[in-house]
């Protein structure tokens, strides 16, 4: 066996190798990622989220009007969607306002000549 049969040899080998690992990777399904999405219509805004400690994905919904937001999820297991979670964003807002102080005393001060 000569070099050049060797070489054509390797390269067939390796062009098999590769169409094979490209055809594997092309025929496997894509992915789905939601991550970041976000539609707004009328008064509502959705955006998607992760829960990464239990591994899970959750669609919040945001109704600018009634200031509230509700998070679902899909419970495989019962093919249903459930409310993980539902907050009045008015209630939070203020109750992260700070506290109005009392303005402080006026002091007389005299002019001296």
């Amino acid at each position: 066996m000569d070099n050049k049969n060797f070489a054509i040899g390797v390269l067939s080998t390796t062009a098999v190798i590769l169409f094979v690992g490209l055809t594997v990777i092309q025929t496997r399904p894509a992915t789905v990622l939601a991550d970041g999405m976000t539609v707004r219509g009328g008064d509502y805004e959705m955006t998607v989220g992760a829960l990464d400690d239990v591994d899970e994905e959750l669609v919040y919904v945001l109704d600018s009007v009634q200031q509230r937001m509700i998070a679902y999820r899909f419970n495989s297991t019962t093919d249903r969607i459930e409310i993980v979670a539902g907050l009045d964003l008015a209630e939070i807002r203020a109750k992260s306002q700070p506290k109005s102080r009392p303005a402080p005393p006026a002091r007389n001060r005299r002019r001296t000549p």
